[in-house]
């Protein structure tokens, strides 16, 4: 298994650590009337939207190297994806097991946050309603393809993907 940048891993874990502490403070201040409470709800609630989409990336990284998928990792921590697919290099099992690593990813991330978040507090449901956003948008975009590549059609190209070694 290729070894992962710790740059992308100290990113994500510094990332998930400071939404860990949004919570905390979300959950001190949330009965607190004013701005404060409001504003740093909403900071918890975008941090942990943000920690869902992050284990999505890694559910497709992991599933592509489980793979042994043939992937180019990100080059700077501010880039929008962990990894590039080699779509050249790779074929329709290294496909599927990155697509469905995304999906496994998202559905835990779902039950977690279903049996962990206060769902009687504004932050929690913004956070629930929003990650189920990005879940039904993950169904309308990314299933159709893994469904078609399943099914014998060639795997895409595109902005997460990279031709080659480049």
């Amino acid at each position: 298994m290729r070894k992962i940048p710790a740059k992308l891993v100290l990113r994500d874990a510094t990332l998930v650590a400071a939404t860990l502490l949004l919570w905390a403070l979300d959950a001190r201040y949330r009965h607190t009337p004013g701005a404060v409470s409001a504003v740093v709800g909403l900071a918890a609630a975008l941090g942990a939207v943000l920690c869902a989409y992050l284990a999505h990336e890694w559910g497709h990284l992991l599933g592509a190297l489980s793979r042994g998928a043939a992937v180019h990792f990100a080059r700077r921590p501010t880039e929008v994806f962990l990894f590039r697919f080699d779509s050249e290099r790779n074929g329709t099992r290294e496909f599927l097991g990155m697509s469905y690593g995304g999906f496994l990813a998202s559905s835990l991330v779902l039950v977690l946050y279903l049996f962990l978040l206060p769902l009687d507090a504004l932050s929690g449901r913004v956070t629930l309603g929003l990650v189920l956003v990005g879940v039904v948008l993950t169904a309308v975009v990314e299933v159709p393809i893994a469904w078609r590549v399943a099914h014998g059609a060639p795997i895409p190209r595109g902005a997460a993907y990279k031709s080659g070694g480049a």
